[in-house]
């Protein structure tokens, strides 16, 4: 407790506050929260002229109380986001390189996590208004494969866990959350002007403000209703959360004075079958949605095909993956939001803008 009293970190409001990769998915939720609240924010984007890709956002700050600037910043380019950072006390590092097609693991997506990670710290450290980052990073910081559950306490991980199975050849994106996240810390550690704050959120659900907005679980989520999936869903169990609850989280994070340590983000640990009920009961009738699991075996032996290793498969599909969402709800005093409520606007969204037919 010591600690916690000796970091009461209070940021002043009326100073602006940066948000990196504010086009992603949890990112504009984010700033669209930031603004109604009448904060100065400054987005970072790759390409501030790309009206277009912005028209979500400026939509957004045009009605709010706040006010949006962007700034041109790129994870991969040492400095570029020093302008963006100019007397701000917050920064929220959202922005993670996002790769659909992954040839070479280490190139595509480890280094870049890493770099993107140390960039936007060395230009926290030569910043010397900044008190307070929130870095957005993962449950697969926590958890590798749902195997790992078995080996912690009662079968469920909390903050003190940290993923240590995962690597360059077997589940490289987990492994990239790892990498990244440890470095974040072992940088914090060598100062004492601002302490940093992770987010650990487990699958983000719900609906994005950006309609064609590209993550892990819009990809899941499509998968479920075209059809891809109506012999039956692999038994994969997760833990999923509103992609607004997250967003709530990073604000109450950067905000709350006594804010420490990681935080994991999860409403409720499931699995993909309960999810899917929930969609079943509102558009079973109109699209093939799977009803049933699909045997392992067959999993396994079709996994390769569809670009997942079988080791991966043994180590997840079955296994039930749980996560303790205790210390969020006790010190950032989040509620969250029932998810067969997020799953069913998530997927009528995709409806509405014909991702889904």
């Amino acid at each position: 407790s010591f600690y916690r009293t000796l970091h009461m970190t209070t940021i002043n409001k009326e100073k602006p506050v940066l948000v990196t990769g504010a086009t992603g998915y949890v990112a504009g939720w984010l700033v669209k929260k930031l603004l109604d609240e009448g904060y100065t924010v400054h987005a970072t984007v790759r390409n501030p002229n790309d009206t277009e890709k912005l028209k979500y956002l400026t939509a957004i700050a045009e009605k709010s109380a706040g006010k949006l600037i962007y700034f041109k910043a790129d994870l991969l380019v040492a400095e570029s986001f020093d302008e963006a950072m100019k007397d701000c006390e917050l920064v929220f590092h959202t922005a993670s390189p996002f790769i659909s097609k992954v040839k070479d693991p280490q190139r595509d997506l480890v280094d870049p996590a890493l770099i993107g990670t140390r960039n936007v710290l060395s230009s926290v450290e030569k910043t010397p208004s900044v008190k307070r980052v929130v870095l957005t990073s993962s449950s697969a910081a926590i958890i590798g494969d749902a195997i790992d559950c078995e080996s912690y306490t009662n079968g469920i991980a909390t903050e003190a866990n940290w993923n240590t199975t995962s690597s360059v050849n077997h589940q490289a994106y987990n492994y990239s959350k790892v990498v990244a996240e440890k470095a974040a810390w072992e940088i914090n550690k060598k100062q004492t002007r601002w302490d940093l704050v992770t987010i650990n959120p487990s699958l983000v659900i719900g609906p994005g403000l950006n309609p064609f907005a590209t993550s892990e679980s819009f990809n899941i989520v499509k998968q479920i209703g075209d059809g891809s999936m109506r012999f039956g869903i692999p038994e994969f169990y997760l833990g999923f959360v509103d992609v607004r609850d997250v967003a709530e989280a990073h604000i109450k994070a950067g905000f709350t004075p006594s804010a420490s340590g990681r935080y994991i983000i999860s409403a409720e640990n499931t699995n993909l079958l309960a999810l899917t009920q929930a969609l079943n009961k509102k558009f079973g009738k109109a699209f093939p949605l799977p009803t049933r699991y699909l045997p392992k075996s067959i999993v396994w032996i079709f996994a390769p095909l569809v670009g997942f290793k079988r080791k991966m498969i043994t180590n997840n599909i079955g296994h039930v993956w749980k996560v303790d969402n205790t210390k969020s709800v006790q010190q950032l005093d989040m509620h969250y939001s029932p998810i067969d409520a997020s799953i069913v606007e998530m997927f009528q969204q995709l409806v509405d803008n014909g991702v889904i037919k």
